[in-house]
């Protein structure tokens, strides 16, 4: 993805989430009269940054293509606690059978992107980037990267694909630090080459061989203050591991590169909303 593209398997994970949900027919809203036409309006519950209008637009298109929704606010917009977001107009049956899809992709998304904004507003006056993992729920991995950058963030590798991370399970595997960093350039000289270090000893051992980037994991603030002298911007640096909005200040002011945080997508609070009938 580039920018705030929209993930390309946006169809895909709305169709999963419909069949889920839907199955072979929502035997309720079948109680509902076939032709009645109803207005639904999607209130936000409380504060957050709205995310995921882009996947309600999927999942409604999906049921009922003549459904019409508008939209109170755009993507990435501030709302707040009883903010009407969208009203839905159309058959009745078609706005209940998809209430829970479209509202589990608002929640979550909105929920990433609020938690992303939390610490953002932390690193607002340094030049420290935030960054998000692998650390994703399960198939919705492109979503919630999408919802990081739609609040300001930026995604690390988007999978185990597209760029080397060299972590110290391999590091054991391949023997040391020299021998992974080798075959990795040689197998692919061309992807983003990241070393992971333990300890300020590993640190001076990946930065000898030029790494694009070297993560400190779990470092503390003495040591990563030693490494970015030491370092004097031969290749940028990350920091990753046991960071919270607490921490968060004093490592940035440490003139570090980019913090990478699992919390972004992996301990984000969904966003309390819900759709009621006019």
């Amino acid at each position: 993805m580039t920018n705030n593209s929209l993930p390309n398997d946006l169809g895909l994970i709305v169709s999963l989430a419909l069949k889920e949900d839907i199955g072979d027919g929502d035997v309720t809203s079948a109680l509902i009269p076939k032709d009645l036409k109803v207005k639904a309006n999607i209130i936000c519950k409380e504060n957050a940054i709205l995310c995921g209008i882009p996947w309600v637009q999927d999942a409604y298109g999906k049921i009922d293509s003549s459904l019409q929704i508008e939209w109170e606010f755009e993507e990435g917009a501030n709302i707040k606690i009883g903010n009407k977001v969208a009203s839905i107009f159309g058959n009745a049956r078609a706005i209940l059978s998809g209430e829970r899809t479209v509202l589990n992709f608002l929640q979550t998304l909105s929920g990433t992107a609020t938690t992303t904004n939390e610490y953002l507003e932390i690193l607002r006056d340094t030049s420290t980037k935030l960054l998000d993992t692998r650390k994703t729920l399960p198939g919705l991995r492109t979503a919630q990267k999408y919802a990081v950058k739609i609040a300001g963030g930026f995604n690390h590798r988007a999978g185990l694909y597209d760029a080397f991370l060299i972590k110290e399970n391999h590091i054991k595997s391949c023997g040391n630090i020299s021998n992974a960093i080798a075959e990795a350039r040689k197998m692919n000289p061309s992807k983003t080459l990241e070393v992971e270090v333990q300890n300020l000893e590993e640190f001076r051992e990946a930065l000898s061989l030029k790494p694009d980037i070297i993560m400190l994991d779990n470092f503390h603030i003495t040591d990563m203050k030693k490494a970015v002298s030491i370092n004097s911007h031969s290749v940028k640096l990350e920091v990753s591991g046991g960071i919270d909005q607490e921490s968060l200040a004093n490592i940035a002011k440490t003139g570090i590169d980019y913090i990478s945080i699992g919390a972004l997508t992996k301990h984000c609070r969904a966003i309390d909303f819900s759709l009621l009938l006019e």
